[in-house]
């Protein structure tokens, strides 16, 4: 038996030690990040922002990732696709996020539309990775619901929190017709209901810790991605 979880556990590393003969640690991998508040890092430092802190941890295991973020605060999946038409952001990158929707469901847009737009997001973001699919991976809608902001504003944390699975079950549907990684980071959020720290000082948006623990959820999958270039 021993003998067996020795052969295992080199196994296990040995594997691990191929993907990451995959990856060049002399070539500037790139990332386009497309979203909105969650990803510009609203009520954090740069430094804070997820994008930049999957940047430092990639750096540790000598991986350089450049990202570029097209996103601001309150961006709808409509203002989204505007934004990224107004951008000056041209050629393709080696992985492309996405991660939108939470602003749709918060002035009560249509979920149709949301489906709708969100499937002519996700197309561009595939273009934007040279039309190579496994290069993009899509974020689940964080839950705003159990944060301060919402308590005081009296907004209704169980309706938040069914229309967000909604509108998740919809991007992870679309993601999954596209053959498209879903990152379910969701959960996570939920965890500064009884974690304040986990939420930034606004009382809305996440912390540079609960960035962080994000970034450690989807760090294997995101290497994966990386590894298949």
């Amino acid at each position: 038996m021993k003998f067996l979880y020795i052969f295992l556990f080199a196994l296990l590393s040995s594997c691990n030690s191929e993907t990451k003969r995959k990856l060049d640690i002399h070539k500037k991998y790139t990332l386009l990040a497309l979203g909105d508040s969650y990803t510009i890092g609203e009520s954090v430092a740069a430094s804070d922002r997820w994008p930049a802190q999957l940047s430092a941890k990639l750096k540790k295991d000598s991986i350089t990732l450049e990202p570029t973020i097209v996103a601001n605060t309150g961006w709808t999946t409509d203002e989204l696709i505007s934004g990224i038409t107004k951008s000056d952001v041209t050629g393709t990158f080696d992985l492309v996020s996405l991660l939108i929707g939470v602003n749709n469901q918060y002035r009560g847009y249509d979920e149709d539309q949301y489906e709708k737009e969100f499937k002519v997001l996700l197309d561009k973001a595939i273009k934007f990775a040279n039309g190579n699919n496994h290069h993009v991976f899509v974020m689940s809608i964080p839950d705003y619901g159990i944060t301060s902001f919402a308590e005081e504003k009296g907004l209704d944390a169980a309706k938040i929190a069914h229309e967000l699975d909604s509108y998740n079950a919809i991007a992870q549907k679309i993601a999954t017709l596209r053959d498209v990684s879903f990152i379910n980071i969701t959960p996570i959020s939920r965890k500064a209901d009884k974690i304040p720290d986990l939420t930034a000082a606004d009382g809305l948006h996440p912390s540079g810790r609960m960035y962080g623990m994000w970034v450690d959820y989807m760090y294997e999958q995101v290497y994966k991605n990386l590894s298949s270039i």
